[in-house]
């Protein structure tokens, strides 16, 4: 699909995005059916897999030459990101789905020969979809175009942690939080990216996947926030990653504190 209308697309996954929160919203209504993926504290529910079957489904229709990668494996088996692959993250955060019914998000991020071109974070509890990328010149919220976060250094802002990480200091992260203004833990990398591009926190560390990732490093480069490796290399798109988002200043600090093998 070399003529595909990249503006049409992105209209056309708000609306089987949008459908697809209504059947979230409808199955929260029942009971869920609960299963451990590799612990107790990594879930995954029948409405995950029913949500990225049906999201997988409508890309098939939308674009029925590309890859899919889906968190719950109901996509292809993706090997290289030549062509167009799409990343699905049916519910991000899903503890927080289980356990609180809220702050968790779906995600879809849309690559061409592995550039970055559509990213969407849906806030579902809040019904804010955040969209956008370099083929729509820019990121929204619902209909309202986000600004660029400010540029903090570490010492001037919150930022957004994995309490594993901190607990076992990983990489320095207590030395990271030390050096901050204080941290913050939502649960879910989706809704802790849109606080990055909300300037509510200016940046995030955490130990993600391709489809945790994905979408938000889309959103978060079209507003001129770095994504990267702790140690600040270009993320591997079909691995795992120790992924830091922060504004340009803050990565520059965090950055120095890997190199300089700062502990408290």
């Amino acid at each position: 699909m070399s003529d595909l209308n990249w503006q049409d697309l992105s209209a056309q996954v708000v609306a089987l995005l949008q459908q697809s929160r209504q059947r979230v919203l409808t199955q929260m209504q029942r009971a869920l059916t609960i299963d451990e993926k590799t612990s107790r504290k990594d879930l995954v529910t029948n409405v995950d897999k029913g949500n990225e079957q049906f999201l997988i489904q409508g890309i098939r229709q939308l674009d029925p030459q590309a890859q899919v990668l889906g968190e719950e494996g109901f996509g292809d088996h993706v090997t290289s990101t030549t062509g167009r692959l799409w990343i699905v993250d049916p519910i991000d955060g899903t503890m927080n789905f289980v356990k609180q019914r809220d702050n968790f998000a779906m995600m879809i991020g849309i690559y061409q020969d592995g550039v970055g071109q559509l990213g969407f974070i849906y806030d579902v509890m809040k019904d804010v979809l955040y969209r956008g990328g370099p083929q729509l010149g820019g990121v929204w919220a619902n209909e309202m175009q986000l600004t660029a976060p400010a540029d903090l250094a570490l010492s001037d802002g919150l930022i957004g942690m994995s309490s594993p990480l901190v607990i076992h200091d990983v990489a320095h992260m207590q030395a990271i939080v030390h050096a901050s203004a204080g941290m913050r833990i939502y649960g879910s990398a989706g809704i802790e990216m849109i606080n990055v591009m909300v300037g509510k926190t200016l940046g995030y560390i955490s130990h993600l996947k391709p489809w945790d990732f994905a979408a938000g490093q889309i959103l978060l480069n079209t507003l001129g926030v770095q994504m990267s490796t702790i140690d600040g290399q270009p993320l591997d798109m079909l691995s795992s990653n120790l992924v830091l988002v922060a504004t340009k200043q803050a990565q520059r600090d965090i950055l120095q504190i890997e190199e300089d093998d700062v502990s408290l």
